[in-house]
């Protein structure tokens, strides 16, 4: 359920690395807990964002949030299939529905991120306390 090739947020984004480019989506706990995904806001592309900050925001059938950047960089890429097609996170939040690409401007911040198996502990942990 979460890919062991990613890194993963606290804010239930992720992040798969190539180069200095990282892909961000959100995590398979967060479209779920979003249900029916309505409309996304599309990132300003070029524009900058910091790790922890507002990347854009999802609607869903239940609220609307924010997507959280899990890296520092310009955002150079915005999948354009959600536009059309937002559902496509709920069906398939780790290819099909990526979000954005950053270019990052510090690898060193993936240090902060978790693994596959250290997310499921985290989500084990906050569910127990909700």
């Amino acid at each position: 359920m979460y890919p062991d090739d990613l890194k993963y947020h606290k804010e239930h984004t992720w992040v798969r690395v190539s180069g200095d480019k990282a892909v961000v989506g959100i995590s398979f706990y967060a479209q779920e807990s979003l249900g029916d995904i309505v409309y996304i806001d599309a990132p300003e592309i070029d524009s900058t964002v910091e790790a922890g900050t507002e990347l854009t925001q999802i609607e869903s059938t239940k609220a609307t949030s924010s997507v959280i950047s899990p890296v520092s960089g310009t955002i150079v890429e915005f999948n354009e299939d959600l536009i059309d097609a937002p559902e496509i996170i709920n069906e398939d939040p780790y290819d099909k529905g990526w979000i954005a690409v950053i270019e990052m401007e510090d690898e060193t911040e993936l240090d902060n991120l978790m693994d596959a198996e250290d997310y499921e502990k985290y989500l084990e942990e906050e569910v127990k306390l909700k």
